[in-house]
């Protein structure tokens, strides 16, 4: 046995307490989870987040939206999600032939949750042992998960988080509560679970935060569940205090960015070749997403356009008010809007640059953007079908009205678009959203990835349960 096998009861069964992290729209796929829970007999995750599914011939089958409203576009994806999250379940039931355990992620604060969770769980009977679930306050995640028999694993930020899930919901179906993810908001890549209270450039130290979930996990006489300590996880003997702690009581470990560079991993080379190259410093934490969360993703070209727009960007009034006397044309119908006199050079400046596009924000203020730009946004603003539940870059919310009460935010993006774009085409790559944990830049220095070599998931969980 490796130097750190260690097992743990998760969904019902003893398994090594390496679990693979579930990572967004096919960048974990049922094949890649299958066979991280066949060669480390652990728990395998594959992404339920507008997964793929297939044709007959085996070929993906692009999601191409045909409904003229939004709702309709909207019910179309949720059928696409369901088919695509059955078909990875299915690849990864039989890739992992029997081992270790299956467990599907998802965020809460996708479009159509409940409803793909529902149809995905009861046509997927036997082939998924547990979902996944954060980005969000997930209350029903308990009630639709125990009645499909499935366990289900909350990912929470803080014990704080957890205390209110099972407070109203969690504590009915305590059986099936299969661990609490912790996932620590500083280090993890994509979304992140920051909350208003905690300083997003004051990183704390997740030991503290994982007890005060123990403690609070005991107090409730949850002494026997796991914790799955998520996010800036890259070697076992990092944490080898935690293991067989009384502080922190039974643990496993996630690896969420290390599994992307292995042979199996689906993600295009391009991306994998960009891992290989990070420094510190390169995966930024922003505030750009759509969904209002802080995310960690490369900082690219595409963080770099979102920082620029937003710099361009100045405040205005309906009317002449304080300082605000300088008139502006705005639109099409040249309306006048009112800024002030020191932002008139400003405007100036972007416009000989090219930036002569001007567009609304919700907090009173206009950026300024090319007219390629300006067609890009309108254009994805327009097509939207309702990935997430609320999304501030559309206004759409996957509820009667189907419509957030405030202005589209044009300084955010489609993330349907580019995470699509991100993991299947190696097409203008700089220019998508790339998400990775703030530990990415270790793929240049560790010895399993020298001269560029990529592991197979065999030899990375091989590694892995050495402690390295």
């Amino acid at each position: 046995m490796s130097e750190f096998s260690h097992s743990v009861v998760l969904s019902g069964k003893e398994v090594n307490f390496i679990v693979e992290g579930g990572k967004g729209i096919s960048a974990t796929k049922g094949e890649s989870s299958g066979l991280w829970a066949y060669h480390a007999d652990a728990i395998g995750t594959f992404s339920g987040v507008n997964a793929d599914s297939y044709d007959d011939n085996g070929n993906i089958i692009s999601q191409i939206y045909k409904g003229k409203t939004r709702k309709e576009r909207h019910e179309e994806l949720i059928c696409y999600s369901i088919e695509g999250a059955v078909s990875q379940a299915k690849i990864a039931h039989e890739t992992a032939s029997g081992r270790g355990r299956l467990h599907m992620n998802v965020l809460w604060e996708m479009g159509g949750a409940e409803q793909i969770l529902q149809g995905v769980l009861s046509r997927s009977k036997g082939l998924i042992d547990g979902i996944t679930c954060g980005a969000g306050m997930p209350y029903k995640l308990s009630q639709i998960a125990s009645q499909h028999k499935v366990y289900y694993y909350p990912i929470v930020s803080s014990a704080r988080a957890f205390r209110a899930l099972w407070k109203r919901a969690y504590h009915k179906c305590s059986e099936w509560l299969g661990a609490v993810v912790y996932e620590d908001p500083w280090r993890a890549g994509g979304h992140n679970g920051l909350s208003n209270a905690e300083d997003p450039l004051s990183p704390e130290d997740p030991y503290h935060r994982v007890r005060a979930i123990r403690e609070m996990l005991n107090q409730f006489k949850l002494n026997h569940v796991p914790i799955i300590m998520a996010g800036g996880v890259w070697c076992i003997k990092e944490f080898k205090d935690w293991i067989d702690n009384i502080e922190i009581g039974p643990i496993a470990f996630q690896f969420g960015t290390r599994p992307l560079l292995t042979k199996e991993s689906p993600i295009p080379q391009i991306w994998k070749d960009l891992l290989l190259r990070l420094k510190p410093g390169d995966v930024k934490l922003q505030t750009y997403s759509p969904t209002g969360f802080y995310s960690s993703a490369v900082n690219n070209k595409f963080l770099q356009e979102l920082e620029e727009r937003s710099a361009r960007q100045i405040s205005y009034k309906l009317s002449v008010e304080n300082d605000y006397q300088e008139s502006l044309a705005f639109g099409n119908r040249n309306r006048n809007i009112f800024v002030r006199r020191e932002d008139i050079q400003k405007i100036q400046n972007w416009k000989e640059q090219g930036y002569t596009q001007m567009l609304k924000t919700p907090d009173k203020t206009v950026i300024f953007v090319n007219a390629e730009k300006e067609s890009e946004i309108l254009a994805d603003q327009r097509g939207c079908m309702g990935c997430l539940s609320a999304c501030k870059f559309s206004n759409w919310r996957d509820k009667t009205p189907f419509k957030i009460e405030q202005r589209p935010d044009p300084r955010s993006f489609c993330i349907q678009k580019t995470l699509q774009e991100v993991a299947h085409s190696e097409e203008n790559f700089e220019k998508q959203l790339v998400f990775a944990g703030h530990n990415a830049f270790r793929f240049a220095h560790d010895p399993l990835y020298k001269n560029g070599y990529i592991p197979s998931i065999k030899e990375l969980v091989r590694e892995i349960l050495k402690g390295d």
